[in-house]
């Protein structure tokens, strides 16, 4: 693995002593100080590895020093020829280390995201297994300790569900949910199938970044706000008001619905959820025109890619972007167990990164 370029790091050690001592005058305004102690904060976990990466080059010169010195006894030189091998690995690790903290960050990695899952093909199976997925991201998001927010939600006739939006508040919410999005394939015996056979269905999910603090800008005559009967549960009260409200986005066509009690809930939760959509499109057009510039769809996120199995009779997951197989589906389902598919897909696109940025 090459080195990495001296007067790079240098700048970021300068940068961060410059946040530092601006900090310390106590002299910035109020935007400006929140600004610096966040880029400060971000900074000081890559200064310390830095630091440690320098530390252990530094003890490399010297044992090549030693081992460079004529004067230096027998038993000395076989101690510092042992460490060597221990040593040079230590680097190499806190050099890829250091390497992945400076990538390029995604802004909206730090905050929440928008979670929809939506029944594919498959019927009444279909909309049971989404139903599976939609309570898999929730006891996720549970221990992660993240909020979740019902935006809107169709039931299917069987208990599952044709469509669910959901917010999912929290920090780092996105940069553990967005490889999520694709398509979700099930194969198992459907409770309604009487003689045992295997049906393939499948669900959809799109994990959007959270616009809700991003300036989207959205103009009042570039919308038509709808209110209506709701149609999903909740009992005598939601069929008694016109609480339901639908935001159509004419530009482009967008249609967001959100079906809660409150009225002005609803159309606060449809304008987030707008706002995630628009700024996700911006996100896909500009992530294929640089992808379209380099010839290649490294990370993507084609939402149409088939991007995981999950086979029921073997206890099998799959994740056909990374070939990985899990025998636990079950620990998957219920959320305990989906970090190993998280961590391993995010290992996975840092890598591809650190490939990227090397060869360019």
């Amino acid at each position: 693995m090459t080195s990495i370029p001296r007067d790079k790091l240098e700048k970021v050690i300068e940068r961060h002593l410059s946040l530092e001592a601006a900090l310390s005058t106590g002299g910035l305004e109020q935007a400006a100080f929140v600004s610096s102690s966040k880029e400060y904060a971000e900074l000081t976990p890559v200064v310390g590895a830095i630091r440690r990466l320098t530390d252990a080059e530094k003890e490399r010169e010297d044992l090549e020093a030693m081992l460079g010195d004529a004067s230096t006894d027998r038993e000395m030189r076989e101690l510092a020829q042992a460490e060597m091998p221990a040593l040079a690995e230590r680097i190499e690790g806190l050099t890829k280390d250091l390497r992945i903290m400076l990538l390029p960050k995604d802004a909206a990695d730090e905050g929440g995201a928008i979670l929809e899952v939506r029944a594919g093909t498959g019927g009444d199976e279909a909309a049971l297994f989404a139903a599976d997925l939609f309570r898999m991201y929730q006891r996720y998001a549970d221990r992660n300790g993240w909020k979740v927010e019902l935006v809107s939600m169709s039931e299917g006739d069987l208990g599952g569900i044709k469509e669910a939006i959901a917010s999912i508040k929290g920090r780092g919410v996105f940069a553990r949910l967005k490889f999520e999005s694709g398509v979700h394939r099930v194969q198992r015996v459907p409770a309604t199938e009487a003689s045992g056979r295997i049906h393939t269905s499948a669900a959809t999910v799109a994990v959007l970044p959270e616009a809700e603090n991003i300036d989207i800008e959205i103009r009042n005559e570039d919308i038509r706000i709808d209110t209506m009967r709701s149609s999903g549960a909740g009992g005598q009260h939601v069929n008694t008001t016109d609480s339901a409200v639908r935001i159509t986005h004419l530009p482009t066509g967008l249609v967001v619905t959100s079906n809660e009690k409150s009225q002005h809930q609803n159309r606060a939760k449809a304008m987030q959820v707008l706002k995630s959509r628009l700024y996700d499109m911006e996100r896909q057009k500009a992530d294929k025109e640089r992808a379209d510039a380099r010839k290649s769809q490294i990370g993507s996120g084609d939402r149409s890619q088939k991007i995981r199995t999950y086979n029921y009779p073997q206890s099998r997951v799959t994740d056909h972007r990374i070939n990985l197989t899990l025998y636990n589906l079950q620990a998957v389902i219920d959320g305990g167990a989906l970090d190993e598919i998280v961590d391993a897909l995010i290992a996975d696109d840092q890598t591809s990164k650190l490939l990227e940025w090397e060869n360019a």
